[in-house]
């Protein structure tokens, strides 16, 4: 029989695989894209892209850490602290990207709407360097999780 214990850390593997999984893919894919197409192809998908993806990855991320913060209230020992870990990972992740990225959108949103400055490449860099730290922070919060599933607990004497 399940336990509400195990529907909470189903419900965290989901939610971190998919946020680890999601910034994986623009880790690997978009970024690459954005840096091989013309500047002006790049601001017109990267605001469009932004419009629908803002919403939806904040939501992502919201649920990662509701989730992995709510399996380390309701678990145990290594599995409570693993998720505590997590959440603080899934944490990060959601404050890198209000801190970080969200504000440079503004910059490519103006540059779209007129001239590019000088020194454009550094803030798409830090966007990218903003992107990496969160993926990374998002696929060590899916580790935790999944660490906490599948690796067996130590035998108690």
């Amino acid at each position: 029989m399940r336990t509400p214990v195990s529907y909470i850390h189903g419900a965290a593997l989901l939610a971190t695989g998919l946020l680890a999984g999601a910034f994986g893919y623009g880790a690997a894919n978009v970024v690459p894209t954005f840096d091989a197409v013309p500047l002006d192809v790049r601001l017109t998908f990267h605001i469009t892209m932004m419009k629908v993806n803002e919403p939806v990855m904040q939501s992502a991320m919201a649920l990662a850490i509701i989730t992995t913060f709510g399996l380390a209230i309701a678990g145990r020992d290594r599995a409570r602290r693993l998720a505590l870990g997590a959440g603080a990972l899934a944490l990060a992740s959601l404050l890198i990207t209000l801190f970080g990225n969200v504000p440079l959108h503004a910059h490519f949103r103006k540059w779209a709407a007129g001239t590019v400055p000088d020194g454009y490449a550094e803030i798409f860099q830090r966007w990218e360097l903003f992107h990496t730290l969160r993926t990374l922070t998002a696929l060590a919060a899916f580790v935790l999780i999944v660490t906490a599933a599948v690796v067996p607990r130590p035998a108690t004497p």
